[in-house]
């Protein structure tokens, strides 16, 4: 079964356009035009364009395209600023450190044409927010599935607790795990495709495959193709084997 995957997204609209033309490209030349591509969660935040980068997903997604989208933290970070009713809720600290320049919640609000000053207001702001973004893009995040499976892949955001079954894994884990998962040699019955830890190149580590490779930061966006655990790395000059190391 042959599957695309891309890694964290950030904002960047016009990576993520050429890395959608490279995967063109291969399904062409495999003439496959409908083997899924999953985008492997943190769609917004830090790049220019978090706003363009859902609307072209949802223009795809609606003309029919094999696309699948999974949630990451950064796309929860963003939707839970938008629902938190006060700062007696539990997610209120997370949705305010959301607005950090580290975090890139201010560059997102900034593609919805609402500033973030030094000065915010939490609520003020989050009225203009919920002003300026549409409900059609409050229902993509508040959809978003935490996982997608094939029998050979496993394709997730974070990683997974190692040792836990698919089915019995925390919502937490699936979208913020790192050491744990990323340290543990095991087979986990699948290969785990996922992003979430920026490394410098692709990694493929026999039982998991890392695709994020810091578009968020101004590095390349990663796109995949898996033909069962067989992976290979997308360029402009066609297919390039991802071994495991």
């Amino acid at each position: 079964m042959r599957l695309y995957a891309i890694g964290d997204i950030h904002g960047q609209r016009e990576m993520l356009r050429a890395a959608h033309s490279r995967i063109e490209a291969d399904r062409a030349a495999c003439g496959d035009a409908d083997a899924p591509l999953i985008h492997l969660g943190d769609h917004t935040d830090r790049g220019p364009d978090s706003r363009g980068v859902i609307d072209d997903l949802l223009a795809g997604m609606g003309a029919g395209r094999p696309w699948r989208s999974i949630r990451g933290n950064h796309d929860q970070l963003f939707l839970d600023f938008l629902s938190v009713p006060d700062a007696d809720d539990p997610r209120f600290g997370k949705a305010d450190w959301w607005l950090q320049p580290n975090l890139g919640g201010d560059t997102t609000l900034g593609s919805y044409g609402v500033e973030v000053t030094a000065d915010y207001d939490f609520f003020h702001l989050q009225a203009q927010a919920r002003a300026a973004v549409p409900e059609a893009h409050v229902r993509f995040l508040d959809t978003l599935p935490l996982t997608y499976e094939t029998p050979d892949l496993f394709c997730v955001h974070a990683g997974v607790r190692p040792g836990v079954p698919f089915d019995r894994q925390k919502k937490e884990d699936l979208i913020w795990i790192r050491e744990d998962f990323l340290w543990d040699e095991r087979d986990h019955g699948k290969l785990v495709v996922h992003g979430h830890t920026p490394a410098d190149v692709p990694e493929n580590h026999g039982n998991r495959v890392d695709l994020d490779t810091g578009a968020g930061y101004g590095r390349p966006l990663t796109a995949a193709v898996f033909e069962g655990r067989n992976v290979w790395v997308l360029t402009d000059d066609g297919r390039v084997p991802l071994p495991p190391v």
